[in-house]
């Protein structure tokens, strides 16, 4: 298996900073995208923003400019840094990653177990 741990959520006010983490371990041989989702109460986990292994990233209009996902690839880590943190960004943030455990695996998607982000002041 591979298993991701995350880390860095908590609560913030408004207009404040975060960083989150993420690391990959278990039997890897190599990591595709990686990536951060987030689940508001009762509304549906959305993508964050991803990042590929060429450096690749895509994110949700509504953080562009306030958050950069960045990797870590000789620690099969993904950061999330969010700044100018605002009330409806509050969510369990999910990391994600899309990675082969041997090279003749298919490649499949793991995910981390959540870590809490709360904006309020």
């Amino acid at each position: 298996q591979v298993q991701l741990v995350e880390s860095g959520g908590g609560l913030v006010q408004p207009g404040g900073s975060l960083r989150l983490s993420c690391a990959a371990s278990g039997t890897i041989f190599s990591i595709n995208a990686m990536g951060w989702y987030r689940q508001a109460p009762g509304k549906e986990r959305e993508l964050v923003a991803s990042i590929t292994s060429a450096d690749i990233t895509n994110y949700a209009d509504s953080v562009k400019g306030r958050f950069t996902i960045s990797r870590d690839n000789a620690k099969n880590t993904v950061y999330l840094q969010m700044n100018s943190l605002k009330p409806e960004d509050t969510a369990v943030y999910y990391c994600h990653c899309n990675a082969r455990r041997r090279s003749y695996d298919m490649p499949r998607d793991y995910w981390g177990q959540g870590t809490q982000v709360t904006v309020s002041s």
